[in-house]
């Protein structure tokens, strides 16, 4: 052999290093790392057996804290969430936290509050950090901030991490994706049924890809009628406001998240409105803290749990290439809706 192996410690002995390893293989020092050092990024057959026999060769003795880095902080996976307060997010949380759990990981949570320079930032950190996996959970925004975050999650999988979304399939990454258009259309037509004509929609933000699916899918199962768009924010308050814009004459109010019916059905109550009586209400999610309304809220439940367990198996799965999981909506008719 060629030139000065390894590094010389006192004591006149050497220990053989990765570059060492990379040399006598005949590989990059990046080949050599992926095949020594754990990485989930795929190597050649031809080329491991090379760095392989190269290794056993040298003696070369793996670094431990190396496969670490090169696996990502061992046990961490970074949930990146709108709003940790809406029940949505907490219940896709809980389910990932306990997917995690089985899994020996532990769940990092971040909430960006609609803000897509904190998602950027907050990727970015966890990338710096090492982090296993990031799930992203949240409705995409119709406009140019997506190309940031593509661009800072390719760098994050450059290095080697994993990256789930919950939400629509625009990142180029494995996700759970909700029928949003299929759901609402199927409410539309359950309440239909029900005799209902004159409809109000509380639309939620007009660039919000998850509420604009939900209004389109519900308007368009509405043949020959025209159903009074109202927008506004996507939380309770949004749905308050609202309400409070409903045209006379309607009969049934569709709320594109159920916090907005929440919000809407305080609205009603405060107008001497009653729910069912004098109209009918229904949302889209199926949040546990329905379980506590009275009247009971008609809503498209989503398994909401389920969907976050999912997402952490879909970031831990070391398959390539990106795969979607889509989720459909059951139509669930309770006492806030009423035939006419």
């Amino acid at each position: 052999m060629c030139g000065i192996l390894g590094n010389r410690f006192p004591g006149g002995f050497f220990v053989v290093t990765l570059e060492d390893v990379a040399r006598h293989a005949g590989v990059s020092l990046a080949t050599a790392s992926r095949v020594l050092n754990g990485s989930a990024r795929q190597v050649g057959a031809g080329l491991r057996a090379k760095v392989e026999q190269a290794a056993a060769e040298l003696g070369y003795r793996t670094n431990v804290a190396a496969q670490t880095l090169a696996r990502g902080a061992g046990n961490v996976i970074g949930l990146v969430v709108h709003d940790l307060v809406d029940p949505y997010f907490a219940a896709i949380a809980d389910g990932a936290v306990k997917a995690a759990e089985d899994h020996g990981m532990v769940v990092m949570v971040g909430t960006t509050h609609r803000d897509p320079a904190k998602e950027i930032a907050y990727v970015s950190s966890l990338g710096a950090q090492r982090a296993r996996a990031v799930i992203l959970a949240g409705s995409r925004m119709d406009d140019p901030s997506a190309a940031g975050l593509r661009a800072e999650l390719d760098r994050y999988r450059a290095g080697g991490g994993r990256v789930a979304v919950v939400g629509q399939d625009l990142l180029g990454a494995d996700t759970v994706a909700v029928a949003n258009r299929a759901g609402a259309a199927a409410l539309a037509e359950a309440l239909h049924a029900m005799g209902h004509r004159e409809f109000a929609v509380l639309a939620g933000p007009p660039r919000l890809i998850t509420a604009v699916e939900r209004c389109e899918g519900f308007a368009g199962a509405l043949p020959g009628l025209s159903p009074q768009i109202i927008h506004g924010p996507f939380d309770r308050d949004g749905g308050y406001g609202a309400a409070l814009s409903i045209d006379p004459g309607v009969t049934c109010v569709f709320a594109v998240n159920d916090v907005m019916a929440v919000g809407a059905l305080a609205a009603f109550r405060d107008r001497g409105i009653r729910v069912p009586d004098d109209v009918s209400l229904a949302g889209f999610d199926d949040i546990a803290t329905l379980r506590d309304l009275v009247p009971a809220l008609t809503t498209v439940r989503l398994p909401l749990a389920e969907m976050g367990a999912r997402a952490v198996e879909l970031a831990l799965s070391e398959e390539a290439g990106p795969s979607v999981v889509h989720v459909e909506g059951e139509v669930v008719i309770r006492e806030s809706v009423r035939a006419r």
